[in-house]
């Protein structure tokens, strides 16, 4: 019989506290997003405090906290940071120096108001400033260069032409020929797939400038109706690929940009701050520090709220304050563990990556998220996250830990694997080290990597290859005849 009643039932479920999200927020940010977290924090909560004075002392004082130094080469000790974290993040904050007026002399006087400046320093040429000048660069005077300007003007902010080709010559009085080949070569300008008329043409230019675009491609944009119904089995059929291919075919067109106009005049891009600094160690292995420049240094004002809670006699209000305490204790324990994970994981991906930061990109090993999940003792996502965003201030440059993770190429006769980045850039040094007189095929390339213990197939060879605009090997032979 049907009929309603009352069960009582035992269940455990994970709850995602507003405290837990603003922690695994942190983790993933990067250092500008953190920065900006905090300042609005700093803004709301009247408990939390810039430490000013410390922030100043440790960068002129303390050494970096050596986290990662290694009695030799295959030792790392346990990542610890030089700094009390019961209520303050260990992390400075730019310090501007203060130069004073400045006298007569022929020198500026920076005396007053320096706020011109940054405008003066970000200021850059707009998207139709850098498309003007390339279309100077690239066309002659004339005629294609009085199309070129027309087209420029008719282009949408999105980087399509709504007009037809016909439309389009006949506004401008000349043949229809000559304005599509203005606009083919207009097509390959920065950014790549602007003056397209729909998208389909958009990304075929895109794959086209990276080498990308062949028959099974053509038949993929052919059908998009298909893609955004993410019908894959008529996608398979329609492309004759299997679902691998096809899974890498969606792939690489997610990679590319729909409107290559959209967004090209935001804000001039700001330069790479790392969140970990990395240099030698006297004892043969590596330093690690946080970037003092990359977290601001907060605290809770404790004495203010012991006095208040004093005064206070309302109770909304005597709530609110510990409310506004609490938060403020989750916000500097969430910066501390931020920290130290980060910390953590770096240092683990440092002395598994040893070889490149000594020898270079040929020696970068097979590294993925388990292998350093399993040893710092943290779930995938954790480092996942810890990853995301964060850059590694190394003696080889800034990088982001993402880089080092690449997936692993097996080797001959059971032998080591290797790193696909490792692997990319020896295909790279064989085509530049290539005679004019003996053009290395993909086969060719195949057979070089199996005699050094790499078995990789010719396809992932040419996948490489045309990843990295290395044209094939008969138009190599080709350009390379006419500059012998």
């Amino acid at each position: 019989m049907l009929g309603p009643r009352l069960d009582l039932r035992q269940s455990q479920s994970l709850v995602m506290t507003p405290q837990l999200r603003q922690a695994i927020k942190l983790l993933q940010s990067s250092n500008m997003e953190v920065m900006a977290f905090v300042e609005e924090e700093l803004e709301r909560n009247p408990l939390l405090e810039r430490d000013e004075a410390r922030s100043v002392a440790v960068a002129a004082e303390a050494p970096p906290p050596d986290a990662a130094a290694a009695a030799s080469a295959d030792t790392f000790p346990e990542p610890a940071l030089d700094a009390d974290y019961s209520n303050v993040v260990d992390a400075g904050e730019a310090h501007t120096p203060d130069f004073g007026p400045v006298g007569a002399g022929g020198r500026a006087d920076f005396s007053d108001d320096l706020s011109g400046i940054e405008e003066m320093a970000g200021a850059g040429p707009s998207l139709r400033e850098r498309l003007a000048e390339q279309l100077r660069l690239n066309l002659p005077e004339g005629q294609e260069r009085l199309i070129g300007a027309a087209l420029l003007a008719m282009v949408e902010p999105s980087g399509r032409l709504t007009l037809d080709a016909d439309a389009m010559a006949a506004r401008l009085g000349c043949e229809v020929a000559v304005v599509e080949r203005v606009r083919r070569a207009m097509q390959r300008f920065e950014p790549v797939g602007m003056f397209c008329r729909d998208l389909r043409e958009c990304l075929q230019v895109q794959l086209e400038e990276q080498g990308r675009y062949d028959p099974y491609m053509a038949r993929l944009l052919d059908h998009l109706p298909l893609l955004a119904r993410r019908d894959m089995r008529g996608l398979m059929e329609a492309c004759g690929v299997d679902s691998e291919d096809l899974a890498e075919m969606v792939a690489e067109l997610k990679r590319l940009d729909p409107k290559p106009g959209a967004g090209a005049d935001d804000a001039p891009l700001q330069t790479i701050q790392p969140d970990v600094l990395m240099r030698p160690s006297p004892e043969g292995g590596w330093v690690l520090d946080l970037n003092p420049e990359t977290l601001p240094r907060v605290l809770v004002n404790r004495g203010f709220a012991a006095r208040a809670t004093v005064h206070l006699r309302d109770r909304d209000q005597r709530t609110f304050l510990a409310e506004q305490l609490q938060s403020a204790n989750w916000l500097v324990k969430s910066l501390e563990q931020r920290a130290n994970t980060i910390l953590k994981v770096a240092s683990e991906i440092v002395r598994r990556q040893d070889a490149f930061f000594r020898y270079g990109v040929e020696h970068l090993r097979p590294l993925i998220l388990r292998d350093v999940a399993e040893a710092v003792e943290m779930h995938e996502s954790t480092v996942s996250r810890v990853t995301a965003n964060k850059y590694l201030a190394t003696p080889r440059g800034t990088l982001e830990l993402k880089y080092f993770f690449t997936t692993a190429i097996a080797g001959t006769a059971g032998g080591e694997s290797v790193s696909a980045e490792a692997v990319r850039h020896r295909i790279r040094g064989m085509i530049n080290a290539e005679p004019p007189c003996a053009i290395l095929s993909d086969d060719a390339i195949v057979l070089r990597l199996r005699e050094e213990g790499v078995d990789i197939a010719r396809r992932t060879v040419a996948k490489y290859r045309e990843a990295m605009r290395i044209p094939s090997s008969v138009q190599r032979k080709r350009e390379k005849a006419v500059t012998a």
